[in-house]
């Protein structure tokens, strides 16, 4: 395991269930797909275990089919998602809170995800981060995603954070890999949708239940 960088200057984050909830939003999709092609629409928490690994895999609640009839559902279904995608997507609980104390800390913060470059932009805008964040890498910026390092590299070089110095915090084992191969402190989650994992089984350098662990660990205050 990795120390704690001295006087960390940057923290990269995983989007979906590290930052946002957006579950709901990802099931109210496909109840609106399923209802247009006249499919029985799955629970949401058959949903929501599975959001983490893309529109395939939640198609694949509804539909028992081969990768590639589900690739020909996928642009409808993510064209629906992208028109319903911040009406119930909401920070967890004390993301707000600590965004703000990092700002306040002078410690930069950053998105790495899977989530296909157009969806990202639009969400990260309609949620008013647009202008706060110090960079944004998607599943499409690289020819790679994580669990492959570059993605967290790249971010950390466009917003001119040294890796060592720096924090990768994610719901996913993918997030502890990338972030753990890229140089990054890594720190798993316990609030998010975890793909049916355990975080303590991920070799992450720390496991937090609340974001405002992450306050105490950098020594950093909440916001009045």
């Amino acid at each position: 395991m990795k120390s704690l960088p001295h006087s960390p200057h940057g923290m990269l984050f995983d989007l979906d269930g590290t930052l946002l909830d957006s579950a709901p939003d990802l099931h109210a999709a496909l109840a609106a797909y399923c209802g247009e092609v006249g499919a029985t629409v799955p629970s949401y928490a058959t949903v929501r275990a599975v959001v983490s690994r893309g529109s395939r895999a939640i198609l694949r609640c509804a539909f028992d089919e081969s990768d590639e009839a589900l690739l020909e559902r996928a642009p409808r279904y993510l064209e629906l998602y992208h028109g319903m995608m911040a009406r119930h997507t909401r920070p967890f609980e004390g993301i707000d809170t600590l965004l703000e104390a990092l700002e306040s800390g002078g410690i930069a913060w950053g998105i790495v995800t899977n989530k296909p470059g157009y969806l990202t932009d639009d969400l990260i805008e309609q949620i008013g981060w647009g202008e706060r964040v110090c960079a944004v890498v998607s599943g499409d910026t690289l020819l790679v995603r994580k669990p492959d390092p570059a993605p967290v590299l790249l971010a950390c070089e466009r917003a001119g954070l040294d890796p060592a110095r720096c924090l990768f915090v994610g719901d996913d084992r993918r997030d502890v890999q990338a972030g753990r191969n890229a140089g990054l402190y890594t720190i798993a989650v316990q609030w998010g949708y975890l793909d049916g994992g355990n975080p303590h089984d991920w070799g992450a350098d720390a496991v937090v239940a609340h974001p405002r662990e992450l306050l105490d660990m950098l020594n950093l205050k909440a916001l009045a």
